[in-house]
């Protein structure tokens, strides 16, 4: 390891951020705020503020605002809250190679602590949040690839982003590099190392485990400064992990492996659907005239069937009815989020129509990236085939700027008013210029009540 973790976290600081990593966190930020507003009108993120009221509750000096809610709670049910909000839309950013996210569990957690301390007298502003970001997202991935590596099961993004979560909120309680490292550790050692596969069959609100990643990060971070010990976090220091962490400080995890999403559900599903819109546009298709639909895609993929969704959860976690919803009205955005989609009579033929195909050679190749082919029979009996493709977002497929921000305003417009979107959006993204006045303001708009 050319530098240790905890050096690295201790000692970043705005100056050594490049500029594509500042790009990086800037979208990230727009792309987590959009999310979180329309994550903040779900069932799941209201039940979530329940129970951090309930068993997080705190007041006056040290408390920290739920996202896009504003009740005070302390950072940890902050952080639990607003994860779960995030998690609520499975619109944020992610990243392939560690098949999961970092965005809804750092941002969360980051800004509940930011919150706290400002209440506290201890504002910060933008620069040096960029600098607590930058290291919750790089040990995050990090730590996320570490692990599934050298773990048999795949476990949820709360297991990993527990032990990113809590290296940067140690950093922004001002510990030094030894007790990081114990916050890691005990981010790591307490963190939920929940099932993904268990969700993806058998879907509820428990989702991407940031939920309980993001606050057993700040729990971490806060007894790491007590005193509390937990070193070493084998995802960073262990033998096996060392290969992960070779170059760090010189490579950015964050730059060449963070994605954004066009559509709201699983990624494993999203290169079907640029599929399935594609010949629905090229064809000059409706849906009336498609009979039959055969998507091709990697094994754990077609664990997604999901024909007859009956919940926000269940429709997250499919293919076959996100599909037949972009075949039938052309779209899967913010309007597809209501449960009346899920009633949607033409969206359910084409759904039970829909098949999913285990191909082997498509399992081999998506190591990093997710591989999917559709083809579309016809009433008539005539078949159209999509060429095998990738998911937009990716690196190789970027997002525009203005993708994302046509993105955000579509979730957070309907939920905040086009003048406090608009004000957020800029803010957010331009947050690491901001002085410590104005990122307070920011911090206004983003954990504020609609």
């Amino acid at each position: 390891m050319s530098l240790p973790f905890h050096r690295f976290a201790a000692d970043l600081r705005y100056d050594d951020l490049p500029a594509d990593v500042l790009r990086v966190l800037r979208r990230s930020f727009t792309d987590t705020m959009g999310v979180a507003a329309v994550g903040s009108t779900t069932e799941l993120a209201g039940i979530a503020r329940a129970g951090a009221c309930a068993l997080f509750g705190a007041a006056g000096a040290g408390a920290a605002r739920m996202l896009i809610n504003g009740a005070p709670v302390s950072p940890a049910g902050a952080a639990m809250a607003g994860a779960f909000t995030i998690d609520s839309v499975d619109a944020h950013d992610g990243t392939s190679p560690c098949k999961g996210h970092a965005g809804s569990a750092v941002f969360p957690a980051l800004l509940a602590v930011a919150d706290a301390r400002t209440g506290q007298g201890r504002a910060l502003d933008g620069a040096a949040f960029a600098a607590h970001l930058a290291v919750a997202y790089e040990v995050s991935y990090r730590a996320g690839l570490s692990q599934h590596a050298t773990c048999a099961d795949y476990h949820t993004s709360g297991a990993w982003t527990s032990v990113g979560v809590a290296t940067a909120v140690a950093r922004q309680l001002g510990c030094d590099g030894e007790t990081i490292r114990h916050a890691a550790g005990i981010g790591e050692y307490h963190g939920p190392r929940s099932q993904m596969m268990r969700c993806i069959d058998h879907p509820t609100m428990l989702r991407d485990g940031v939920g309980w990643g993001a606050p057993s990060g700040v729990t971490a971070a806060y007894l790491a400064q007590s005193g509390f010990t937990g070193a070493p976090a084998l995802t960073c220091e262990g033998a096996e992990a060392a290969r992960f962490w070779a170059d760090l400080g010189t490579n950015w995890r964050l730059v060449e492996d963070t994605h954004y999403k066009p559509y709201p559900c699983c990624r494993w599903a999203h290169p079907s659907l640029d599929a399935a819109q594609a010949l629905m546009a090229e064809h000059a298709l409706h849906h009336s005239d498609v009979a039959r639909v055969d998507i091709r895609t990697f094994h754990n993929a077609t664990r997604l069937a999901g024909r007859t969704p009956s919940t926000p959860d269940e429709f997250a976690y499919s293919i076959a009815f996100p599909v037949a919803t972009m075949i039938v009205r052309g779209q899967v955005g913010a309007r597809e989020l209501d449960s009346a989609t899920l009633q949607d009579p033409d969206i359910l033929r084409v759904s039970k129509a829909t098949n999913l195909i285990d191909d082997p050679d498509l399992t081999r190749i998506s190591d990093g990236k997710r591989w999917a082919q559709v083809s579309i029979t016809l009433q008539d009996g005539t078949r159209l085939d999509a060429a095998p493709r990738t998911p937009r977002g990716d690196t190789d497929l970027p997002l525009s700027d203005a993708e994302i921000s046509q993105k955000y305003h579509l979730f957070t417009d309907p939920v905040l008013g086009q003048a406090r979107a608009d004000e957020l959006e800029q803010l957010s993204g331009a947050f690491d210029s901001l002085n410590a006045a104005d990122f307070a303001r920011l911090l206004d708009l983003a954990l504020s009540a609609p």
